[in-house]
């Protein structure tokens, strides 16, 4: 680690002695924070923000300690610190907390936990046991392993009214309502609802990592299939919970991270994650019986990423350029449609790729993207769309852009594949006889925030599935698109308010088409 760093490592530590050991002068805080920033250590927001705790705060040790716990929480993230010194330092700043008096009297010590010793075993000290808050979020500190607590809770009205009705409507595989009915319903958005709970600390030099997601919905389903199965609005149902996320994280600042277990995919997830639509509505998919989630955008510009068993690498951030890489568990051949063919052999995994760059050019920032997937499809006997043992090459390529200009946002997405598939990954991706299908799609959006807490957003996006060579299959979907108009409203820093209009339509091969019209009205809060 080079010189300077040594040197912000005991400019910490003299503000951290000057502060808990003597008057703790918020002078000199600030005074340190201004050559941090002299220095390009800290930018001018992470000072302003800085700054402005530091005025907030009480002039007292206890007060001025939480100054300083932020400003080491800046300089571990940024690598300046490692966990273990991070550790080291911020623990005496439990003691002047615990000791400080309140109106009511004096706080008792903390206790720490230990286990009791073994007969004729002396007990070890409790070093940095002491349980502190944490920076940011829910959570708290307990020695040197941060537990954070994170989720989200939403509900919408969905009203959804369908467009003329004929014996032309029927289009398989198509998003769009074909079922002639209008519907009302109270119920999730694109993201369920989650409960997720992390923890992280460092051992023998290794980041370490590990993480819990709960994902349940609002409506009862009917558990045929899992906990996102179809909808089940009957009395004494119950919803489900997706269990979508459990994984290890082992790393370090320089090497970059390896992740092991179930999470999002690398595939399209950049899609998905830059979508207005995440947080809010977009195309609601069955409304008259509605499981967990809506479609949101799958589908209708971008395959969905999905939550994936898997071991993959993530390199470190080289100047904002950041590569992943890895292995996942190899998903069927679904016949989504009903006039597909279906593989589900799998003696090769999955292999998955993302480039991401990010840069910051003033009052213009960019984010950079592409990724890829490649997959076996295999027949497993003999009674699917190949022989046993046969197989087809999937494979997927997506770039995208998100570029903001003040207040202003754009986002181009595309991608192509062949065997693909369109709306989930290989739904559709091969005729009834197992030869490969093309596939392609994008969406457009911009956004733009206004009066601080009001952000307005307009979409259109269209995923389109095209026949197998010498296919002849005029009622299977050719294209899914729609239009998007939302407006989000930050009522607090947890909780927001949206209202939303979306135009879908599903088109046939043989020039089938239907076509919905949506409009929803919510709130979320995320923590």
């Amino acid at each position: 680690m080079c010189k300077c760093n040594h040197l912000l490592r005991f400019g910490v530590i003299g503000a951290s002695v000057l502060v808990f050991l003597t008057s703790a002068r918020a002078d000199q805080l600030d005074d340190l924070m201004l050559q941090l920033k002299a220095k390009g250590v800290l930018s001018q927001q992470e000072y302003a923000k800085l700054n402005k705790q530091r005025a907030a705060a009480p002039s007292t040790p206890t007060g001025q300690a939480e100054v300083v716990d932020a400003l080491m929480l800046q300089l571990k993230a940024k690598g300046i610190l490692s966990q273990q010194e991070y550790a080291k330092l911020s623990t005496p700043a439990a003691m002047p907390v615990a000791a400080a008096s309140s109106p009511a009297g004096p706080v008792a010590e903390p206790k720490t936990v230990a286990s009791q010793p073994e007969p004729n075993q002396a007990a070890a000290a409790p070093t940095g046991s002491f349980v502190r808050m944490m920076d940011k979020g829910v959570g708290l500190r307990v020695g040197s392993v941060d537990v954070l607590f994170s989720g989200g809770i939403n509900a919408f009205y969905v009203q959804n009214q369908v467009g003329d009705r004929n014996a032309n409507n029927v289009v398989l595989g198509g998003i769009a309502n074909i079922d002639g009915q209008d519907s009302a319903s109270i119920r999730n958005g694109l993201l369920p609802g989650n409960f997720s709970i992390s923890l992280k600390t460092q051992q023998q030099g290794f980041d370490v990592g590990a993480t819990f997601g709960f994902y349940p919905g609002l409506n009862s389903v009917s558990n045929n299939g899992g906990a996102n199965s179809a909808g089940n609005p009957s009395a004494l149902g119950t919803s489900g919970i997706d269990f979508r996320q459990q994984f290890i994280t082992v790393g370090t600042p320089s090497m970059g991270t390896f992740k092991g277990g179930r999470d999002i995919g690398l595939f399209g997830s950049q899609a998905i994650l830059n979508d207005f639509s995440l947080v809010s509505v977009g195309t609601p998919g069955s409304n008259i019986a509605p499981s967990n989630t809506t479609f949101g955008r799958i589908g209708l510009g971008y395959v969905y990423t999905d939550f994936i068993p898997q071991i993959t690498y993530t390199s470190p951030s080289f100047n904002g350029l950041q590569v992943s890489l890895g292995l996942f568990t190899p998903l069927d051949a679904v016949n989504f449609s009903s006039v597909s063919g279906q593989l589900t052999g799998h003696d090769q995994p999955g292999v998955q790729g993302q480039l991401v760059y990010d840069t910051d050019l003033g009052s213009t920032k960019a984010k950079l993207w592409t990724s890829f997937v490649t997959q076996k499809l295999e027949s497993a006997d003999n009674t699917q769309a190949l022989p046993k043992g046969q197989s087809v090459q999937a494979s997927g390529f997506d770039l995208g852009a998100n570029i903001g200009f003040g207040p202003a946002n754009l986002v181009l997405y595309g991608y192509t594949g062949k065997a693909l598939g369109s709306t989930g990954l290989f739904f559709d991706a091969v005729s009834e006889d197992g030869q490969a299908r093309d596939s392609h799609g994008f969406y457009v959006q911009g956004t733009y925030q206004f009066l601080e807490r009001f952000t307005a957003g307009l979409s259109y996006g269209a995923s389109y599935l095209d026949e197998a060579s010498a296919e002849d299959n005029p009622l299977l979907v050719k294209q899914n698109s729609s239009w998007l108009f939302g407006l989000h409203y930050k009522l607090t820093d947890w909780v927001q308010l949206s209202g939303e209009y979306t135009y879908t339509k599903s088109e046939a091969q043989g020039g089938n088409s239907a076509d919905e019209n949506t409009f929803a009205v919510g709130a979320s809060l995320f923590f």
